[in-house]
């Protein structure tokens, strides 16, 4: 079992800022053609995610001896890696306690490649498949988030709670990511934004999207696209600040369930509210 201490907390922020400093700004609009590929159709990976994810495997690895790590780009080559996240591990037993981290290097790679902000550098830790530990840095914005669960979530080392301060029904502020929603439900959610205030179109930037709840500036977030190390670290920083995090049907987000649809918000009442509005027929 990982004993989340204040000095781990703190070895995996400096890890994530020296990838920052070391590897991904140095290549921020200095990106050859080369220098970008696909994965697949649209699904982009820079040199920046692969050497990214390569310190920051390996400096996760020294910090927690016999975890393993579950990293964006290590799963394009092997999806096996996937079957970590369960209780048990891929094959059963894992050494270490069953202690494995996810690693997004650069979430927002489509940003990034195009040279244009925001984009970010994203941790979570499980423990016997539970989540424990939630790390995001958003290099450019000066901007790190951290969770560990049962002790709140801190923003640049500050306690923040984000069901505090929420406007009245009508006036929310929120995201809904339509580009990957189904063509009715992308219907529904357009169509009802316009019942509870502001909805935003999004920043192709998962882990700024979280960043944003967690400063106020929008109480809910709507993804149909659930990829594990996209929110699994969100996901914990807003529930260790008082928020919710669901699917559609109203179960608890667990970043080991493939399944789509993802509604984020400040409480219990926004949730509902963002749900009716742009979910329910």
């Amino acid at each position: 079992m990982a004993d989340l201490t204040d000095t781990l907390t703190d070895d995996v922020a400096e890890l994530l800022h020296r990838a920052a400093t070391d590897v991904v700004l140095p290549l921020f609009q200095q990106l050859d053609d080369a220098d970008v590929t696909e994965k697949a159709p649209g699904d982009l990976v820079t040199v920046a995610d692969q050497r990214a994810e390569e310190l920051i495997s390996a400096g996760l690895r020294r910090l927690r001896p016999g975890s393993v790590v579950v990293g964006e780009e290590a799963v394009a080559d092997d999806p096996s890696l996937l079957g970590h996240l369960r209780p048990g591990g891929a094959g059963g037993h894992l050494s270490g306690g069953g202690d494995v981290w996810l690693v997004d290097p650069v979430d927002g790679t489509a940003n990034f490649a195009a040279g244009r902000r925001p984009f970010a550098l994203m941790v979570a830790l499980l423990t016997g498949g539970e989540q424990v530990g939630a790390w995001v840095l958003d290099p450019l914005g000066g901007t790190l988030a951290v969770a560990r669960a049962g002790h709140g979530t801190t923003v640049n080392g500050a306690p923040v709670r984000v069901g505090d301060a929420v406007p009245p029904p009508g006036e929310l502020r929120g995201t809904a990511m339509t580009q990957f929603l189904p063509p009715k439900l992308r219907r529904r959610a357009e169509a009802g934004g316009e019942r509870i205030g502001a909805l935003l179109p999004g920043q192709h930037c998962a882990g700024r999207e979280y960043l944003d709840m967690l400063v106020g500036e929008q109480q809910f977030v709507l993804f149909w696209r659930t990829l594990p190390w996209d929110h699994a670290p969100g996901a914990l920083l807003v529930r260790e600040a008082g928020g919710v995090a669901r699917r559609f049907d109203g179960s608890d987000y667990h970043p080991a369930e493939d399944a789509p649809g993802l509604l984020v918000a400040a409480n219990e009442r926004v949730w509902a509210e963002a749900r009716e509005a742009l979910i329910l027929d």
